[in-house]
Parts: structure tokens; sequence; C-alpha cells
């Protein structure tokens, strides 16, 4: 019985169970005799005969070799099928040279060993530590490992500070990352190393310490980044982050005296500065007040002078005009000021003759003035 007359029958192209009756009868629905499970030589029979009927209806052994082979190659074809996930970049290598970049999603590339693809994570954040070492990549069980050659830098002031700092990148371009540099970390490392003894260079202690650290960190990622795309990386860095930044160990007693005596200077001057503050201009508004004093004064002085002044030459015009009356009149009222606070008893010689009688007048008129 060949495919057709399986087919033509409503039968399995494998052919009738034994047993059965095509599977209408039978106990597939439970309403006859168990089934029982097909011959596998006798699949493999069919199979062939059905391979047969395909090729011409003629026999060989060379048959199934060439079926093989069209499977494999079909296998082989299929194979250059690749998926990029949504956090990588696909960079197809054609004889390990770069062809193109894929981005995220379903592709295909010639097989092996024609063309190959890798896919690089180009989200991940990667992240390289510089002066130190966590617990983990030092072997020990806990703390940090510190590693002087890299976090001791000179100072722009002739002083060394002990910086630990970690630096995160990521893939920019997966084509220069996978062939412009042989070793990533390494290469991110030492550009960043470079980057902040530059910077560190050109700032004193105290601003490191202090409040200088954010600007430190966004140029260190700068020249980092400048540093990186001349060597063609493919790398972005996102970020520098100060983990630490203090005097060497073997100083850092001496350095926190220095500290001390250096915020006891900045107390001191700042006390100076406020006194200073209150006392010159209030000193400098008392000398003001006696300077308009001074003018005041002098102003007065001028202008009495120069009214005695005219009133002087004032005399003399009139004293010229008549001087009789003029001297008489200076000789009354110079008297007029020199007997006004004097007491005085005035007689008349002409009104009578021959002794006067004392009478105490002063002391009669003081005990009148009392009564």
């Amino acid at each position: 019985m060949g495919f057709k007359d399986n087919i033509s029958n409503n039968q399995s192209p494998w052919g009738t169970p034994p047993g059965g009756d095509g599977g209408r009868g039978g106990g597939g629905n439970g309403s006859g005799a168990r089934q029982d499970p097909p011959n596998l030589d006798d699949l493999i029979k069919n199979f062939q005969k059905t391979i047969n009927k395909f090729s011409g209806g003629k026999s060989g052994g060379s048959r199934p070799i060439v079926i093989g082979l069209i499977i494999v190659a079909l296998l082989y074809v299929a194979s250059g099928l690749y998926r990029v996930l949504p956090d990588e970049q696909g960079v197809v290598l054609r004889f390990g040279k770069y062809v193109n970049t894929t981005q995220p999603g379903l592709h295909y590339h010639f097989p092996t060993p024609f063309e190959r693809v890798l896919t690089p994570k180009v989200t991940k954040v990667n992240r390289v530590d510089v002066g130190f070492r966590p617990a983990s990549d030092s072997g020990r069980s806990s703390g940090v490992g510190n590693v002087p050659e890299e976090s001791l830098m000179l100072t722009g002031d002739e002083n060394i500070v002990d910086i630990n700092y970690s630096v995160f990148w990521v893939i920019k371009d997966a084509q220069k990352f996978l062939f412009n540099i042989q070793s990533p970390v390494e290469t991110v490392k030492a550009a960043s190393e470079t980057a902040m003894r530059e910077v560190i260079a050109k700032n004193k202690i105290q601003n490191i310490l202090t409040e200088g650290r954010s600007g430190i960190e966004v140029e260190v990622q700068e020249i980092t980044q400048q540093i990186l795309d001349e060597y063609g990386s493919g790398i972005q860095v996102t970020q520098v982050q100060t983990q630490q930044a203090d005097p060497p160990e073997q100083v850092i007693d001496a350095f926190r005296d220095v500290q001390a005596a250096r915020a006891d200077r900045e107390r001191s001057k700042n006390e100076a500065e406020a006194y200073a503050n209150d006392v010159i201009p209030r000193a400098r508004g008392e000398a003001e007040q006696v300077l308009q004093q001074a003018e005041a004064y002098k102003k007065e002085v001028v202008a009495k002078a120069e009214g005695e002044a005219s009133r002087f030459l004032a005399i003399y015009n009139e004293y010229k005009n008549a001087k009789q009356v003029t001297q008489e009149r200076m000789y009354l009222e110079t008297m007029e000021k020199v007997l006004a606070d004097i007491d005085k008893v005035i007689i008349d010689k002409e009104s009578g003759s021959g002794v006067v009688p004392y009478l105490p007048l002063p002391e009669l008129k003081k005990s009148g003035g009392n009564n």
C-alpha cells in the first residue's frame, strides 16, 4: 500500500497500526478494544517507501544519504540566524574582519566559518576602582585594601593627598571597544589616573579636602573621556566618584593639628575684622563730628572778628567826623561797663557844704533789700 492509497483511505501516511482499523473503531475514543502502538520497523519502511515515491519510485542506498545531506545543509543555513538582546549590540565579523554592527532584534549572517557575531553588553555599567580594592577583590574578609602607588598624589601646593575614587563607564561603540583596545579595564584605569593626577596637581590640598571635590570629579571625567576618545576606545565615562580624600596616614595627626590651628587663625581673623568693622566707623564718625565742630567754631570766630572789625571801623569813621563827642561817648560806654557790677554811692558836691555825715549806705541798701 503506497502513500496515495493511505491518503485515499483517510489513513495515516505511515500505514495502519497493527491490530487497529485506522482509528475509527478502536479504543482511541474509549468505545473499542485498546490499540497497540505502531511498530518502529514498519514506520521506517513506510517512510522509505514515501521517500522513494517522491524520488521517482526507485529505491537505492544513496537516496537517504542525499536526503540527510539536504537536511544538514538546511540546518547549516539556518545556523546563520542570531538574536541581539535589548542590552546588546551585534558585531558581525567576516573571516575575522569587522563588517557591520546590528541593533537589538533577529538578524542573519553567513554561517561559520564565513561569519560570526559578537554581542557585548552595551548598557551594563562597569566600575573601575583606583587607589583601593574592595574586600571581594583584595581577598580580605572585610574592609578595603589600599593601593598607595595609585592613591598618593602631589597637590599644587606641594602637599601629598591620599585619594580613592571609582570610575563608572559603559560601552558606547561595540566595534571600537572590541578591536581598538586590548584591555578595557586597564585602559580606563590608566586614563583616569592620568587625569586625576593632572587635576590634583592644579589644586591646593585644602580645596581638595573640602568644597572642591565635585569640581574635581567633573574635570577628571572630562579629561578621561578625551583620552579614551583619542584612543578610539568606544567607551563612555558616565561618572567619577570620589570615595576618600585624606592626607597620608603617616601625617594625618599632624595635619589635623594644622587644620585646627588654621581654624583658630580664621576665627581670630574674623573676630578682629568684626571689631574693626565696629570701631572704625565709630572713630570716623567722631572724627567727622570734631571736624564739623572745628569748622563751625572757625566760622563763628571769623564772623565775630569780622563783626568787631566792622564795628571798630564804624566807630573810627564816626570818631574822625566828631572827635569830642565820640570820645565822651566812648568814655561813658567804657565806664558803664566797668562800674556795672560795682556797689557805689554818688554825692553831689554842689548840693551843700561842710562835712557830710557818714552813712553806711551800702549796708542800709543791703538791709533794705533783705526787707
